[in-house]
């Protein structure tokens, strides 16, 4: 039986062909066992990283070419991040979902360009943005003819280098979209809280997760890794790639669990 909830999966950042190649054949492995569809993520380009000096990324070019591989050669839904205008019609040629990070949710020639292209549009809430403020993001991405819009709770600036969720948002967000994705593993960041990079403590995205399905949402997002404390972004956040399988069964266990109840 397929599994409806919108799970979405891969490394930070692009680091290798075969660090691809790894997390694309696990994901086609957890489709199979658990009848999810998990859309793999990864960044072409990190351009907000905190220090000049950390790990971008292979840029557009050859970044988009390594999904694409992955695409055709795994069968997987690809997503991506752009953070330029100009990166969007190159990206949506490619990926079945353009994600807006959460700095640039307000940009409005980004959105605009994301949605002109027909893909899906993944919008990520700002970490300085109420869930109801996210209404106007949407409508600007709709008025330019996107289709399919989802939103995606990843916590809210409470002081310094750290994120607090209100998990309350996600049920916001749900009367402006139907989807509403948790990113459970942004959402425990130290936004550059770790010596010029950005920390966090990957202990609490089970709890992340569970806790944003009691709130309805509707999908989950997990960065992941085979050895995170190696990654080259997000270093501290990520799952290791071998604890997805039992997450997600547990969350799909879960779910049924409370829809039976």
């Amino acid at each position: 039986m397929k599994d409806n909830k919108t799970i979405i999966a891969g490394p930070c950042v692009i680091e290798s062909a075969e660090l691809l190649d790894t997390v694309a054949h696990e994901l086609v492995a957890i489709n199979a066992a658990l009848g999810t569809d998990i859309i793999f993520k990864a960044s072409f380009d990190k351009a907000n990283r905190t220090s000049i000096h950390s790990f971008r990324g292979p840029g557009l070019e050859r970044g988009l070419q390594m999904l694409s591989d992955v695409r055709e050669k795994y069968g997987l839904r690809v997503l991506t991040d752009i953070h330029e205008s100009w990166q969007a019609d190159a990206a949506g040629q490619v990926c079945d979902v353009l994600q807006i990070p959460a700095f640039l949710c307000r940009q409005t020639d980004l959105l605009v360009a994301a949605a002109k292209t027909g893909r899906t549009v993944n919008i990520k809430k700002a970490q300085f943005l109420s869930g109801r403020d996210m209404k106007y993001p949407v409508e600007k991405a709709r008025d330019a003819g996107a289709a399919d819009v989802w939103l995606t709770e990843r916590g809210n600036m409470m002081g310094y280098n750290n994120l607090v969720v209100d998990f309350r948002n996600i049920s916001d967000m749900l009367e402006i979209v139907p989807t509403v994705i948790m990113d459970c593993t942004h959402s425990v960041q130290r936004p550059g809280g770790s010596d010029g990079k950005t920390g966090g403590d990957r202990r609490y995205v089970p709890m992340m997760a569970l806790a944003a399905m009691a709130f309805g949402a509707t999908g989950w997002f997990f960065e992941v890794h085979p050895e995170p404390d190696k990654g080259l972004s997000d270093a501290a956040n990520m799952l290791e790639l071998s604890n997805l399988k039992p997450l997600v069964k547990e969350l799909i266990a879960d779910r049924h669990r409370m829809a039976n109840s």
